[in-house]
C-alpha cells in the first residue's frame, strides 16, 4: 500500500527579550491534508508549495501525478485553501490538467503581488523533452483569492525557448530598493546546461524577461560527480533589499551542503564573489525551505549528508551569515521537499506564527532497501523517498499539543507519546519499523505551522 499525506502543525517560539533573543519552537497541532494511495485520479502527491495571500487565505499546492510517482508524469497541479489560518482546508481542486502528458506540469513557484493582489503561479511542460517539444514555461493567474484562475499564459514568447522548472516554492516581490515591487522567480534549467535562473518582471507579471543566471560548471554538457551544479533554489529578500538564494547542490561540489548565492541588484546577476558554501547547512541533494521574517532568516530541509532525513527548521539572526545553535527537529524520518511561508495580516496571530509544508516519509518495507543510483556520466541522482509498505498505515496520525503542556492524538500505528509540563519535551516514537530509501518510493506530504510567542516569566 503507498500513502501520501500532507500534515499539518502549529509550533509556538519562545522568544527571550532578556539579551539576544532565543527560540524554541514546540509543536502544537498537525493534520493530514492529501493521501495519494493509487486511488482514484491520482497515484502520488509531491513536490509542495505553500503561500499566503493578501486575504490573509493560506494555499498549498503540490503535484497530483496521475499514474506512478515519478518526475516524468502526466499530472494534476493540486490546490486546497485555508481561510482560518488553517484550522480548516477545502476540498482538493485541480488548477492545471495536463491531460496525458508524459513529460508533464512541473512545479513550479507560487508569487504573490501585494499591490495587485494576484496570485501568479509559474510552471513548467515538457521539461525533459520526453516525447515532446518544445519545452514550455506557463503562468496561471487567480485574482480571486486562489478560488478561479486563468488558462495557462505561455511565457516562452518572452523567454525563449529553454527547459526551466521554477522553485520549487515561492517567488518574491521586492519590498525594498533596488527594484522595489519587482516580481522574482528562480529555478533551475536544463538537465546538461543547468543552473540557477531567474525570471522578472516590473509590470505585475504582465511582462517576463531573462534576469540572474549562475551557471554550471562545465555548461551546456554532460556532468560528472563532483562538478559545479547549482539547481533547486529557494529565493528570499534580506532587510537589506538583497536577494538571498538558497541553492540544491546537485553534484555535491566542494561540500555534501547548500550553497546561498546573493543578488544585490534586484534579481539582476549573482555574482560569483556573492556564492557560499555552507557547511552548516548539511544537505543530501534536496530541495529546501527558507523564510526572512522580522529580521529572523528560517530554513528547512532534511538535515543529513547522505540519505532524506532528519527534516529540521533552523533560524538565523545575521541573515544567513551564522545559524543558532538549537534547531528544531520536525520529523526523524523520512523527508523530502519543504516550503515555508507566513501571514503578514495585522493580527497578533499573523505575528506569532509561520507555516512549513514538507514531504514527510511515515515506513517502509525492510525488504525494498536501494541504494541512490547515479545514471550514466552525469551523476543523476534520483529522488529518493519513503516506501509505504504496511497497510496498517491506511490510517495516519492526527496529532494536538497543547502549549499547556498535555498531547491527545488519534492514531493506529505504533506511537509511544510522554508529556511534560514544558511540550518542548512532548515527542513521538514510532515503533518496530525502520526507514530506508527506494526509486518507487512515495512521501507523505506535511503542513506544519510554527509561531512565535513572547517568553515573559513563565515557561510553558
Amino acid at each position: 500500500m503507498k500513502l501520501f499525506g500532507l500534515l499539518l502543525s502549529v509550533w509556538f517560539t519562545q522568544v527571550s527579550i532578556a539579551g539576544d533573543k532565543k527560540f524554541n519552537p514546540i509543536i502544537t497541532e498537525e493534520k493530514l491534508l492529501w493521501v495519494g494511495s493509487g486511488a482514484g485520479e491520482v497515484h502520488t502527491y509531491r513536490i509542495p508549495l505553500l503561500t499566503f495571500t493578501t486575504r490573509g487565505s493560506l494555499l498549498a499546492f503540490a503535484e497530483g501525478r496521475k499514474t506512478s510517482s515519478g518526475d516524468m508524469e502526466a499530472k494534476f497541479i493540486a490546490l486546497r485553501r485555508s481561510t482560518d489560518r488553517g484550522a480548516t482546508w477545502s476540498p482538493t481542486s485541480f488548477v492545471v490538467d495536463d491531460g496525458i502528458h508524459t513529460d508533464g506540469s512541473n512545479l513550479g513557484s507560487i508569487v504573490v503581488d501585494e499591490d495587485t493582489g494576484a496570485l501568479i503561479l509559474i510552471y513548467s511542460l515538457c521539461f525533459y523533452r520526453y516525447h515532446c517539444s518544445p519545452p514550455s514555461t506557463l503562468l496561471v493567474e487567480s485574482l480571486d483569492d486562489g478560488l478561479t484562475w486563468s488558462a495557462p499564459r505561455n511565457l516562452s514568447v518572452q523567454l525563449g525557448v529553454k527547459s526551466f522548472i521554477p522553485g520549487p516554492g515561492f517567488g518574491i516581490q521586492k519590498r525594498y530598493p533596488p527594484a522595489k515591487g519587482r516580481l522574482v522567480v528562480c529555478g533551475h534549467g536544463t538537465i546538461e546546461g543547468d543552473g540557477v535562473f531567474c525570471i522578472l518582471s516590473d509590470d505585475h507579471g504582465r511582462t517576463w524577461r531573462n534576469g540572474a543566471a549562475l551557471k554550471s560548471i562545465p555548461y551546456n554538457q554532460p556532468k560528472q560527480s563532483l562538478d559545479f551544479n547549482p539547481d533547486e533554489c529557494q529565493p528570499v529578500e534580506l532587510q537589506d533589499g538583497s536577494i538571498l538564494i538558497s541553492v540544491r547542490n546537485q553534484n555535491n561540489y566542494h561540500c555534501r551542503c547548500r550553497m546561498v548565492v546573493r543578488s544585490l541588484d534586484g534579481g539582476d546577476s549573482l555574482p560569483l564573489e556573492e556564492l557560499v558554501f555552507d557547511h552548516t547547512l548539511v544537505d543530501p541533494v534536496v530541495a529546501a525551505g527558507a523564510l526572512q521574517k522580522d529580521g529572523v532568516l528560517y530554513f528547512s530541509n532534511p538535515a543529513s549528508c547522505q540519505q532524506r532525513v532528519n527534516l529540521t527548521l533552523r533560524w538565523s539572526l545575521t541573515d544567513g551569515k551564522s545559524w543558532e545553535n538549537e534547531v528544531l527537529q520536525i520529523w526523524p524520518g523520512p523527508s523530502g521537499y519543504s516550503s515555508l511561508t507566513s501571514l503578514r495580516g495585522d493580527q497578533p496571530e499573523d505575528e506569532k506564527h509561520i507555516f512549513i509544508i514538507y514531504e514527510k516519509g511515515h515506513s517502509v518495507d525492510e525488504n525494498d532497501e536501494r541504494e541512490d543510483e547515479m545514471q550514466g556520466g552525469s551523476s543523476y541522482i534520483r529522488d529518493h523517498v519513503a516506501h509505504v509498505a504496511d497497510a496498517s498505515f491506511r490510517v495516519l496520525p492526527l496529532y494536538k499539543i497543547s502549549a499547556v503542556g498535555f498531547a491527545a492524538f488519534d492514531v493506529d500505528v505504533p506511537l509511544v507519546c510522554s508529556a511534560f509540563v514544558n511540550v518542548r519535551c512532548c515527542y513521538f516514537v514510532h515503533t518496530n519499523y525502520h526507514f530506508s530509501f527506494s526509486a518507487e518510493s512515495v512521501f507523505m506530504l506535511s503542513l506544519k505551522i510554527l509561531s512565535k510567542i513572547i517568553h515573559t516569566q513563565t515557561v510553558l
